[in-house]
């Protein structure tokens, strides 16, 4: 499946909420845990993806999406 960066950015939120989820205090650890991990493995996929089709590197297309999601609206 063809990535977008649009679509790396929002598997990378989806990344950075489990996250959060998974450091909530009334959380169910084992549960989150996974789906942080889930959802990290499912961006790195991606940007994998995105970056052979564009010919890029990995690494510099994984922090650029990083920067856009963090850095967005600040």
């Amino acid at each position: 499946m063809a990535h977008t960066f649009e679509d790396l950015a929002a598997l990378e939120r989806a990344a950075e909420a489990a996250h959060a989820q998974y450091l909530a205090v009334d959380t169910d650890l084992d549960a989150a845990r996974q789906a942080w991990i889930d959802a990290a493995a499912a961006f790195q996929a991606a940007v994998t993806e995105y970056a052979e089709a564009e010919g890029k590197p990995r690494v510099e297309v994984e922090m650029a999406v990083k920067k856009a999601v963090r850095h967005a609206g600040g």
